[in-house]
């Protein structure tokens, strides 16, 4: 076995998780763990799979195949997701134009030289200076004698969406163990458990402690109410999946059959997402049934948090 990292560049961020683990599972890789982050130049993916290393080829040709991607490419895959080669890096210009030119000034003007009698000579007139101009007149000359320089604009900063660099660890079990020490008893009120697992965890182990725990919480419902079909009929979405979310979170099921989280108290600004315990809690519930892919989140300027349920 081998694991891979997925790397792209996408226009639209839509589907694309759900679209690209299928595209991957295709060719007999699982998916392991994703990210999905917004770039000025577009939508930037990072997702770890993991299959046979004779698949490789047949999972890159289909990766170039796929019309969603702006560019793409195949990675080994390490403990952490790699630096995305498509990221936006902040620069500044340092570009300061140089002071517009001072204009000389006009020329005086040269008074004419008095005019001389023809047979009697008369003492030159004492030359008056000219005139001075009106008001309005005034400030019109001044203008165009004695100009100001303009102010060098003041060098500008793109400001973009820094990359998480933060490293990826393995689930912190005890931790999880703890939050739902009571789970029968608070269910469905735990939800201020897992944000407070949330805020304990070491930053690198967040995401896939909130997984587990959401798994956790799924197999118990699985075993203390089971569904009333099959998980593996489409029916399960609607009345197994729908409640057991509706339960801990506003949830709704529009006719694109995907499941729409209203308000998560898990997701946070600045790409601080909760998604994660969603989709692991229905992967308890399902089973093998079915893959959950979280598509889009309000942490990242979505209006709703959207999962996706697949075969």
């Amino acid at each position: 076995m081998i694991d891979l990292e997925i790397q792209a560049l996408a226009l639209t961020r839509e589907g694309l998780s759900l679209e690209v683990g299928r595209l991957a599972g295709s060719e007999g890789f699982v998916l392991l763990r994703q990210r999905l982050v917004n770039d000025p130049h577009g939508v930037l993916l990072a997702m770890v799979v993991r299959g046979s290393r004779f698949k490789k080829r047949a999972l890159e040709a289909a990766l170039a195949g796929c019309e969603r991607f702006v560019s793409v490419e195949l990675l080994p895959a390490g403990e952490d997701f790699q630096p995305h080669f498509a990221v936006t890096r902040a620069t500044a210009s340092g570009y300061v134009p140089p002071p517009a030119p001072v204009p000389e000034p006009l020329p005086e003007p040269v008074p004419a030289p008095p005019a001389r009698a023809a047979t009697v000579p008369v003492a030159p007139a004492p030359s008056l200076p000219p005139p001075l101009p009106e008001a309005d007149e005034r400030e019109a000359w001044e203008a165009l004698v004695v100009r100001k320089a303009a102010p060098s604009p003041v060098p500008s900063t793109v400001e973009v969406m820094a990359w998480d660099d933060t490293p990826s660890l393995a689930a912190d079990a005890v931790a999880v163990e703890q939050a739902l020490a009571d789970l029968a008893r608070l269910y469905p009120g735990i939800l201020p458990r897992v944000q407070a697992l949330d805020r304990d965890v070491a930053p690198g182990a967040r995401v896939a402690s909130l997984r587990l725990a959401g798994q956790r919480i799924g197999a118990w419902l699985a075993r203390e109410k089971p569904p009333k079909v099959a998980p593996s009929t489409p029916q399960s979405l609607a009345q197994t999946v729908l409640p057991a979310l509706s339960a801990l979170v506003e949830t709704t099921l529009p006719a694109d059959g995907q499941l729409h989280i209203l308000h998560s108290p898990l997701c946070q600004a600045n790409g601080h997402s909760g998604c994660e315990f969603y989709a692991g809690l229905l992967e308890g519930l399902l089973g093998d049934a079915g893959a959950v892919v979280p598509v889009c989140c309000r942490s990242f300027g979505a209006e709703e948090c959207i999962l996706a349920v697949g075969d």
